[in-house]
């Protein structure tokens, strides 16, 4: 017979497993695709499995996992709190992300007008593997 559970518990296979799966497709989308839309999608699919462990881990006690071994039934664990630091944290992280893929979004509008594509592997002109790069900027002669 199993003994009471004095309180909601939280299994966190589920949360783990989603944040798990999350991370995977965001790692995915960030790695192998080349429109810029789909690899922002990609890194908020990563803010958001980061949000989910958040979430997951502040339902643990004060101690985690290791409270949660050493409880038994006299020592009922205290699982409220008050500040409910893996919400906050969520909600900075939405924020941040929120940030982000708007500055995102506008520099891939501002790529489309010039370029009239999105495919990252077709602008080349961003970074070093461009053939107009040098590491000495010409001189401009007045």
């Amino acid at each position: 017979m199993t003994p009471p559970v004095d309180g909601p518990t939280l299994h966190l296979v589920g949360p783990v497993v989603l944040a798990a799966a999350l991370a995977g497709v965001g790692v995915y989308g960030l790695l192998a695709r080349r429109n810029a839309v789909l690899v922002l999608i990609g890194a908020e699919l990563l803010l958001n499995a980061a949000g989910v462990l958040l979430v997951a881990g502040s339902a643990l006690p004060s101690g985690g996992l290791a409270a949660l071994k050493s409880t038994s039934q006299s020592n009922p664990v205290e699982t409220a709190d008050p500040l409910l630091a893996g919400q906050s944290l969520t909600i900075f992280v939405i924020t941040i992300a929120a940030a982000e893929i708007g500055v995102a979004l506008a520099v891939v509008l501002l790529l489309f007008r010039a370029r009239r594509t999105s495919d990252l592997t077709a602008v080349r002109e961003l970074g070093e593997a461009s053939p107009t790069y040098t590491e000495t900027p010409e001189k401009v002669s007045p």
